[in-house]
């Protein structure tokens, strides 16, 4: 499975906002934003031309458009080719194409699993699918990438549920808010897809349209 393997808080600094990429890190002083929040690299903090934290030069459209769709790459922890593919997959259904995007993107197994608490960020939980540690709907599942659909049940394996980890997450999922359109037993470390995300219920500061624009210039 590729990966980004790089520090993922450069990451952050190049989109000049936090991602939230490192789960409880992120809230606390030792967050390398909050250190240094401008774009990574030897011009980051004065570079004449370039995005936000690189000078005061303007951006042209296709450079928004671009930082649009990295920065939706980069919060789901997507390669580009994969996320080309969501886009053509979105560009066959009907209905508007970039909501279709980011219901494709919400349906991952991995987002599930960190939307439901299991996982402190979207990367924790593709290492936790990937080492088997899930099911669903009854059948162990270990491929992130995964799309649910509306009534699909995911839980916790029942050995991996004896494991320290799962049994302290309870604890600490319980302290997380679950979105509505999800269904969470913390009890039982399960939990269902009741029906697909309202746009209101998905990361606010994503710009569909501008990765829409994106690839329809390509």
């Amino acid at each position: 499975m590729a990966k980004n393997i790089g520090p993922v808080c450069k990451l952050c600094r190049r989109e000049g906002e936090k991602l939230y990429l490192k789960g409880e890190r992120c809230f606390t002083p030792k967050c390398s934003f909050e250190k240094r929040n401008f774009a990574p690299g030897q011009h980051g903090k004065n570079a004449g031309r370039g995005g936000k934290g690189m000078g005061t030069g303007r951006e042209s459209d296709f450079a928004r458009q671009l930082r649009a769709k990295q920065k939706a790459r980069r919060i789901y922890g997507v390669l580009e080719r994969q996320f080309r593919r969501y886009y053509e997959s979105a560009l066959g259904h009907r209905g508007l194409t970039g909501l279709n995007l980011l219901h494709i993107l919400e349906s991952r197994l991995d987002n599930i699993v960190f939307k439901l608490g299991f996982a402190t960020s979207r990367a924790q939980a593709r290492a936790l699918v990937s080492h088997g540690h899930f099911t669903v709907n009854g059948r162990r599942a270990d491929v992130p990438s995964m799309l649910l659909q509306e009534g699909d049940e995911v839980s916790v394996r029942e050995n991996s549920s004896k494991l320290t980890y799962f049994k302290d997450m309870g604890a600490v999922a319980e302290k997380r808010n679950s979105p509505s359109w999800l269904n969470r037993d913390v009890k039982k470390m399960s939990g269902a897809v009741v029906r697909l995300p309202e746009r209101a219920e998905i990361e606010g500061t994503l710009n569909e349209q501008l990765i829409v624009e994106y690839y329809s210039r390509r």
